[in-house]
């Protein structure tokens, strides 16, 4: 049996999004199969990378965890330090030597995790690192070499891939994971990957087996049709935006009963509007419950790579209404037929004009969004894809 490390910078039941839930499903997928262990921080918000979990090992549903103490915290400067060598890079003033003091200050800094790798990199057949842009992975990489499977998670193109640690560290992989197409046309243009294996795998859909779309219409006293936002409610999701063209929506549109539910952490304002139901950060069921009870999943990001929220919607039947300034949501769209994208308030209402009130055009978007998520996006089709790929990494 193969011997994996996963190398990601935070893991834990306690926290549920972005990198760090793929990286927890994808362990517990892979240890049904290989013998898996994360190496990580104790870290549990990368906002901080302050230490929180006490033990230094642990298993998490059946996934040995081994985690190591972040020796200082991510710099209060470092945006201004990011501001200032962004500058001498436009100069062609680039310098290892900055830059490596940039991903320290980037965090998460652990350099007991490196030297674990270094003294344990030939106990393990693949070293699997999830997200580019940290300091577990930027400073792990080398040590890995052709052990190394890198899952980059890119959103969009960046100015930091002019980096000198990037553009070498993309280089090192013995193998490659994107979770669409675009990211990796994008890592292609950007760097000199020519060779090294790749596979473009999403995440599974994980549905809970007990849906009860009632119960969460009950919990939050609903009793209108809604559509539904899951997510960080912040600037950074386009959550304003969304919020403006809903209750402009519900100007033009009086006759319209709908809701617009909003689902998570609140970071930004919420107006106080009859027709917007915040419901902050619930339970793992109540947002399976949740989204199974909406009309559809609306998402306004304009940078997604990980949309775990509308392969959960379209596997449960759910269309889904996106912002189109982002590529790999609107792929999604044209590859399922199962959802309409928005580039302005007029097709954001033009879009759901069309699919609320037309009972045929909602069921076939519903059927088209069950045969996407089953074809492509169960975990054993995608595990099978991750065991092609590591075989071939450890050739």
């Amino acid at each position: 049996m193969k011997r994996i490390a996963l190398v990601c910078p935070r893991y834990g039941t306690e926290v549920t999004e972005g990198s760090a839930r793929y990286a927890k499903q994808l362990a517990e997928q892979l240890v049904k199969r290989y013998e898996v262990e994360v190496l990580t921080t104790k870290a549990i918000d990368d906002k901080t990378w302050r230490n929180w979990y006490a033990r230094d090992r642990e298993c998490v549903k059946g996934v040995n965890v081994r985690r190591f103490n972040t020796e200082r915290e991510k710099a209060l400067n470092l945006e201004a330090y990011t501001k200032t060598y962004l500058e001498e890079c436009r100069e062609d003033k680039r310098s290892i030597g900055v830059e490596k003091i940039w991903i320290e200050k980037q965090g998460p800094f652990a350099p007991d995790c490196i030297r674990y790798i270094i003294r344990h990199r030939q106990e393990y057949d693949v070293i699997i690192f999830v997200g580019y842009m940290n300091y577990l992975t930027v400073a792990g990489m080398p040590e890995a070499a052709q052990k190394a499977v890198l899952v980059p998670l890119i959103k969009e193109d960046s100015p930091y891939f002019q980096f000198l640690i990037f553009q070498q560290m993309f280089t090192m992989p013995g193998g490659f994971v994107f979770l669409t197409n675009e990211e990796r046309m994008l890592v292609r243009k950007r760097f000199r990957t020519q060779g090294i294996p790749c596979e473009v795998m999403g995440t599974g859909a994980d549905i809970p087996e007990n849906i009860d779309e009632a119960a969460f219409f009950h919990k939050y006293h609903i009793r209108d049709r809604y559509i539904l936002y899951c997510g960080r409610i912040d600037d950074e999701k386009d959550c304003p935006a969304l919020i403006h063209y809903f209750t402009e929506y519900r100007r033009r549109n009086p006759e319209m009963r709908i809701k617009l539910v909003l689902m998570g952490e609140v970071c930004c304002r919420i107006p106080d509007h009859e027709d917007i139901i915040p419901v902050g950060y619930v339970s793992e069921q109540d947002k399976y419950n949740g989204i199974a009870g909406a009309e559809l999943l609306v998402m306004p990001s304009q940078h997604e790579n990980l949309p775990e929220a509308l392969l959960s919607a379209m596997a449960l039947g759910i269309p889904v209404l996106v912002n189109g300034a982002c590529d790999a949501l609107k792929e999604h769209c044209r590859k399922s037929n199962a959802g309409l994208y928005y580039e302005n308030f007029f097709e954001f209402e033009g879009a759901l004009n069309r699919i609320l009130p037309d009972p045929e055009l909602y069921e076939a978007l519903s059927r088209n969004a069950l045969m996407y998520v089953r074809k492509n996006y169960e975990w054993d089709v995608i595990i099978e894809r991750f065991i092609q790929l590591i075989n071939k990494a450890v050739e």
